[in-house]
């Protein structure tokens, strides 16, 4: 942990993207990594026939997987243990704590089975409810006024783990309108791994209804001013991201198994970064708006560190 933070303050330190008021996408400090999930183990976990599991609870299949791991069991138990430990009659839990635990858990269990824990496929009410309750929302996730999303933004931006989390989820989840996976890096199953990447910081999202594709962080563009705009690009990188929707609905239908790798992409030049910066305010659906600027090596850090635990410092938010 204390090597990705002191990478991450070296990286930012050097490597400024983001101009102030403008919402423009910030180069993501981890290196591509293609994620190949073990789903074949995890199917002789479950059990049955590809038929079969089309008719059960893979929501409920998915928690007897994890508890049949090891390392998934114990790391689910201590993270639902902070979050539902109630600290005084006035607080109903710890959320730093919540946090700490929820992050080490999806840091440190294989994908496959946080995974299908998260993005399992639900068609009644009893599978969504038991989906989004897996990061214990009502301390991890919910309080009891959702706060302008500018707040939450703004806490993560000043946090280097949180904010380079935040831009490794931009970078793998941008949508694009012409692609047919409608992600420009036609990698699904580096976009899931960067969301959860970001669950157990201050923009915590979850889900807000029984659909899959219906996420977003617990937050508002209500009274956001002359900021509105800003506030909405934010808020849409969730709930308006036909990438990210894309990527829930096709590990559910099990068309991600065999994902796609990062395509090779040009670095963008001064003047085009420019041009972004004079056109702040495209909407944040439109593909100009998420180009990416590239950054250079400026360590040999691997993009596995997005899988290491939380244990030493805190994420602002958690």
């Amino acid at each position: 942990m204390k090597k990705e933070k002191n990478c991450l303050n070296i990286y930012w330190s050097v490597h400024h993207t983001l101009i102030e008021g403008v919402n423009v996408l910030e180069s993501s400090p981890y290196e591509p990594f293609v994620q190949r999930f073990d789903y074949v183990r995890l199917a002789s976990i479950t059990a049955g026939s590809e038929n079969e599991v089309t008719q059960v609870n893979r929501c409920l299949d998915a928690a007897k997987a994890c508890n049949v791991d090891e390392a998934c069991q114990k790391l689910r138990t201590d993270y639902v243990s902070q979050c539902i430990r109630h600290v005084s009659r006035t607080e109903q839990c710890n959320r730093s704590k919540c946090h700490k635990a929820l992050r080490k858990f999806f840091d440190r269990v294989p994908a496959e089975y946080t995974n299908e824990l998260l993005f399992c496929p639900c068609e009644d009410t009893a599978c969504a409810e038991r989906r989004r309750q897996t990061i214990v929302p009502a301390c991890s996730y919910e309080s009891k006024e959702k706060p302008n999303c500018l707040t939450p933004l703004e806490s993560c931006k000043g946090n280097n783990i949180c904010r380079s989390r935040f831009a490794e989820f931009q970078y793998n989840c941008q949508p694009s309108l012409q692609s047919t996976t409608g992600c420009t890096r036609e990698n699904y199953a580096a976009c899931l791994l960067a969301y959860t990447g970001i669950i157990g910081s201050a923009i915590t999202p979850n889900y807000v209804d029984n659909s899959s594709s219906s996420v977003s962080p617990w937050c508002t563009c209500n009274t956001s001013g002359n900021r509105q705009e800003e506030c909405e690009n934010f808020l849409h990188l969730f709930t308006k991201n036909i990438c990210l929707q894309n990527a829930i609905h096709a590990f559910g239908n099990g068309t991600n198994l065999n994902p796609v790798s990062n395509a090779p992409v040009t670095s963008t030049t001064p003047a085009i970064t420019e041009e972004i910066h004079r056109n702040s305010s495209m909407p944040v659906i439109e593909e100009n708006i998420f180009v990416q600027i590239q950054p250079s090596k400026v360590t040999p850090l691997a993009r596995k560190i997005i899988v290491m635990g939380f244990t030493e410092e805190p994420m602002i938010g958690g």
